[in-house]
């Protein structure tokens, strides 16, 4: 794994972004106004447009590009070259709750992250919903606006709610 540099604020006159200090970010990274960044990784030279969030534990690659109102949640894995759209949302809990079966409020302890892995090269389309425990595989394409419940198989086509596949990538369609 490639050694990164700690994210080191610059001086501004007014702060339009809010990266916290535990931020891992490779050389090259441009980020624009108005994200909210901690505690995750991003690789050489991506691109992270506005309004995007990124949480903790978030693990972006190389040369992706994140395009603006994107939510990245914990315990998400973008591996290098991927496109995300403009709107895009990863969720990582199955069966989210406010809390509790005794009414008490949810806490970290109250729920199971389940992991979400998008391959190299993949490109998912503008408002595309990620549910969790799934693997967009390489090259794949998700088309705007898909819900993806389901792995979906490398050099793949898929879109609709929920996600199926139209065809392979290179095929006539």
């Amino acid at each position: 794994m490639k050694r990164y540099r700690r994210y080191t604020p610059r001086p501004m006159r007014h702060t339009l972004r809010s990266i916290a200090p535990d931020v891992r970010m490779g050389e090259g990274v441009q980020i624009y106004n108005f994200v909210n960044l901690y505690g995750c990784e991003i690789g050489d030279q991506s691109k992270i447009g506005a309004f995007v969030e990124i949480q903790r534990g978030a693990r972006i690659g190389r040369r992706v590009k994140v395009s603006s109102h994107t939510f990245i949640c914990e315990g998400v894995t973008i591996e290098d070259d991927v496109f995300i759209g403009h709107g895009v949302c990863f969720i990582n809990d199955r069966y989210p709750r406010a809390t509790t079966s005794d009414g008490r409020l949810q806490t970290a302890a109250d729920w199971e992250l389940i992991p979400t892995l998008v391959r190299r090269g993949a490109s998912i389309g503008s408002g595309a919903t990620i549910l969790c425990g799934v693997t967009i595989g390489e090259r794949a394409i998700v088309g705007a606006g898909a819900v993806v419940t389901h792995d979906v198989p490398p050099d793949t086509i898929v879109a609709g709610v929920p996600a199926r596949v139209l065809r392979r990538t290179g095929e006539e369609g």
